[in-house]
């Protein structure tokens, strides 16, 4: 993909130890604007128009560095090693037991507590496209092998925002990345995303156990977990459902169509879910070539301080999350997520910004 888009940069702000932290800002012909930092290659704003053609933005998010640093929240970042949930912090590969960073309970989330996201990446403007790039090195989070990983950023003229990312490894070791961003269509940060209208390709979802670590595959038909056609966030934030009661809203992994059954089998980039909001006419549209996406409906985001000073609602945002499934190395396919060396992790994901009338 040719990226048409202008990139500007400014320096952000420093870290509690005094590194200094840049914003780099894309911009297309149609005055849409996205912001990323090196700090974690996060998504920190989005600017995109309404059907009256007034910039807002989509995108929840934290007024500093510092603040990003210190949040839990993961607003917009790039996650890695492992994206979501690793149970009991611990997988066997090639007959070697491998003790991860336990953040969550008994579980590694996202990486460990100083996973990819409070990472400093290394940028470069390569053609109006964003490049991040981080050396992840072997013992990171207690993950073996050295891994070098890259993230190209495009934004293009038709809305689009596409991620492209590359990895790796020196020594065999489980993979699975994904970009966090938290969409709030509306454009204000202040109400709650129960408005807006989703669906998803899938016919399959994981239900979870209390630890959130997935227990069994679930048919999506005649409960509240089925997008397959599109339907409004809060009738179904309401829908009576043991797992919607477990998580507080929707925290699960949905099986996505079409996806390979067979390691390094490669998929096309396809849509798989989209949300739309009847009261700006904005809709983002989802396409990855993944197998999985997490769909989570901020179900712990009361009291959290946003930009501005803004306190954040309980569903004040949604993730869409693209990537493997969470605990997969536990999996009976859990070698489709192991990235040896001489072969290359590869994976596209694009969010697409657009108005409807």
């Amino acid at each position: 993909m040719i990226s048409t888009a202008q990139i500007s940069t400014e320096t952000w702000g420093r870290l509690p130890g005094g590194d200094p932290v840049s914003l780099f800002t894309l911009r297309n012909t149609h005055g849409m604007k996205v912001a990323i930092s090196d700090l974690g290659a996060t998504l920190v704003s989005w600017h995109a128009p309404d059907r009256e053609g007034r910039l807002g933005d989509i995108l929840l998010g934290h007024d500093s560095p510092a603040d990003y640093h210190a949040a839990t929240t993961y607003m917009g970042a790039l996650i890695g090693r492992w994206a979501n949930r690793i149970a009991g912090a611990h997988f066997t590969l090639d007959g070697i037991d491998y003790a991860l960073d336990r953040n969550e309970g008994d579980n590694c989330l996202h990486g460990g507590a100083a996973g990819f996201h409070r990472a400093l990446w290394q940028a470069d403007d390569e053609d109006g496209t964003l490049v991040m790039r981080l050396e992840s090195p072997e013992g990171d989070a207690g993950f073996p092998g050295n891994v070098t990983v890259q993230v190209r950023y495009a934004l293009d003229d038709d809305g689009a925002l596409t991620l492209d990312y590359e990895a790796l490894a020196d020594a065999p070791t489980p993979l699975n990345l994904t970009s966090h961003p938290y969409f709030n269509l509306t454009g204000q940060a202040g109400t709650d995303v129960r408005g807006h209208v989703i669906s998803i390709d899938a016919d399959a979802f994981f239900e979870v156990d209390p630890a959130m670590i997935p227990a069994k595959r679930a048919d999506v038909a005649g409960n509240a977990f089925d997008f397959r056609h599109s339907a409004p966030l809060g009738a179904r934030l309401d829908w009576p459902h043991a797992q919607l009661a477990r998580a507080g809203g929707f925290d699960h992994c949905y099986v996505l169509r079409d996806a390979a059954d067979e390691p390094g089998n490669v998929q096309p980039c396809r849509r798989v879910a989209s949300a739309y909001d009847p009261g700006s006419g904005r809709e983002l549209v989802v396409e990855t070539d993944q197998w999985g996406l997490q769909f989570y409906t901020g179900n712990y985001l009361q009291g959290v301080r946003g930009r501005q000073g803004v306190v954040l609602a309980r569903h004040a945002g949604l993730c869409f999350e693209a990537g493997g499934f969470p605990d997969q190395v536990h999996m009976a396919d859990g070698e489709r997520t192991v990235l040896r060396p001489g072969k290359v992790y590869r994976q596209q994901t694009r969010y697409r910004v657009c108005v409807r009338g």
